[in-house]
């Protein structure tokens, strides 16, 4: 017996040290953690229990059956985030680059399939160089394998991608088809063709950072939704980030206790909107004065910064916000606005997130790069979204609500269960000036005219009255009051119940 249990703690030690202690340096030299230290750090302490600790690969190609290293470069199981579970499988370079083999991909799919069946979120931490060369085919089939996992996961449960050192080539469709995509900066990058491929293609000089580093992903692409400075802060927003959701589609939505009531009047929102309708505000400012304690989490701020996607809590209970962000643009929706804010949205309608919208639009972005690079398709996304979604859905129009984006923006004709307004809303087809030049063209050289047509447009449609007297609006409702509407309101729709009409599938417009 003794001999076994000694046979037992040798390979569990060769497991922990991958790649050896020499790999670990070279690991620690680039400022990142090992696959193991990382989930020392994501998960509760002491709550990491790893399933095939023992597995190795089974090519025998190129000498590859003299090298075989116990769980084969991917370390997998379960753990708990303050106390609820989670599945992970976190890549280690150390062994084979991170490379994934057949087996390697085996490992990862039976932790997926463990979450479907329980019903628990799968939190992937990448840092590989890709396809094992040495296995061919067989290593693209098990990427293969990965990613049909995930597309069956998809709305089922959370997944969330941490990239924490090199994503090419194939590797990078598995978290892209994830539900968010973490990155560290200066250490982790993602990419179909490297550099060099690139420069010999094309003809083009450029880094890892600049091809697929993590600003590039946050800002540019919108393919990741943080950067962080390093592993720690990375694993730690994680944490964060999974208290706000639920453990599957069929879970209840976690609860935090907060002290913060749920009636508390904030009167500087009585006075946030300037006089002047030309003035931005911070809309960040709305939303921190509405939830509980102030705490904010923010999907993609360095993207389409023109509107806010987040999660926050409202009596304890998480709700996704999505706002139109005056100091951007004025707020506008564009492409990249409307493809953030239209993925966020069927994401929380997915696992029975409430939506509360807070609307300054000045309706969507003219001009021909908009229109060329297809803003009618992709300002559609955005509509369908809301227009599909199930879940309770809040909305209050703070100031402008023109055009098409008025409708857009989980008006009460998609659905929406309570809409608001501010006194200060105009709800209109646009702005009162360019109503009017266009109704009485006849008379644009008649200044006179124009500024009295534009005072009486403004006296009928620059405000929420007309669309309150319709039954589009609910309630004209005092700023200060806000997070007490919204907290009622989600009390009374707790409970909604609102099925679409059967089907396989939608289609989206993509």
């Amino acid at each position: 017996m003794s001999a076994n249990i000694a046979e037992m703690e040798r390979r569990r030690e060769a497991a922990r040290m991958g790649g050896g202690q020499k790999r670990i340096d070279a690991q620690h030299a680039k400022g990142k953690l090992t696959a193991r230290e990382r989930l020392d750090v994501l998960l509760d302490e002491d709550s990491f229990e790893e399933l095939d600790t023992y597995v190795e690969h089974d090519c025998v190609d190129f000498g590859m059956e003299s090298q075989k290293i116990p769980g084969d470069g991917v370390v997998t199981g379960s753990g708990t985030i303050n106390g609820r579970l989670v599945y992970v499988f976190s890549q280690d370079f150390t062994v084979f680059g991170g490379s994934l083999s057949k087996r390697h991909a085996e490992k990862i799919c039976k932790v997926m399939d463990m979450a479907m069946r329980v019903g628990a979120p799968v939190i992937g931490l990448n840092d590989s160089g890709g396809a094992r060369i040495q296995e061919g085919v067989a290593s693209l089939g098990g990427y293969a394998e990965v990613f049909q996992a995930n597309v069956l996961a998809s709305g089922v449960v959370p997944q969330l991608s941490l990239i924490m050192g090199p994503c090419a080539g194939g590797a990078v469709y598995s978290p892209a088809m994830t539900d968010f995509i973490f990155m560290v900066k200066d250490s982790s990058y993602m990419f179909v063709t490297g550099p060099e491929v690139v420069k010999t293609v094309t003809n083009e000089e450029v880094t890892q950072e600049e091809l697929g580093g993590a600003v590039v992903h946050t800002t540019k692409t919108s393919v990741a939704d943080l950067a962080l400075e390093n592993d720690i802060e990375a694993l730690l927003a994680a944490r964060d980030l999974m208290g706000f959701l639920p453990a599957s589609n069929q879970s209840e939505l976690p609860e935090l206790p907060t002290t913060d009531p749920w009636d508390r009047m904030e009167d500087s929102l009585d006075t946030i909107i300037p006089a002047n309708a030309n003035m931005p505000y911070d809309m960040h400012e709305v939303i921190a004065k509405v939830v509980d304690e102030g705490t904010f989490f923010e999907i993609q701020p360095e993207h389409g910064a023109n509107i806010i996607t987040g999660f926050g809590r409202i009596e304890g209970r998480p709700v996704g916000f999505v706002a139109n962000q005056p100091m951007v643009l004025a707020g506008v929706l564009d492409i990249n606005a409307s493809r953030k804010a239209a993925r966020f949205v069927r994401f929380c309608d997915a696992f029975s997130i409430p939506i509360v919208t807070l609307v300054d639009v000045p309706g969507f972005l003219p001009g021909t790069a908009q229109e060329h690079n297809g803003i009618i398709k992709h300002g559609a996304k955005l509509l369908f979204a809301y227009a599909e979604a199930t879940v309770p859905k809040i909305t209050v129009i703070t100031r402008k609500a023109y055009g098409g984006a008025y409708d857009v923006m989980a008006s009460k004709h998609l659905r929406g269960d309570l809409n608001y307004a501010w006194p200060t809303a105009e709800i209109a087809v646009m702005g009162a000036k360019g109503a009017v030049e266009i109704i009485f063209r006849k008379d644009r050289d008649d200044p006179e005219k124009i500024a009295e047509k534009t005072k009486e447009y403004e006296d009928r449609f620059a405000n929420p009255f007309v669309a309150a007297s319709r039954g589009y609006i609910d309630e004209v409702i005092y700023p200060h009051s806000t997070r007490k509407r919204i907290a009622l309101g989600l009390r009374k729709l707790a409970n909604k119940q609102l099925e679409n009409p059967w089907k396989k599938h939608d289609n989206l417009p993509l």
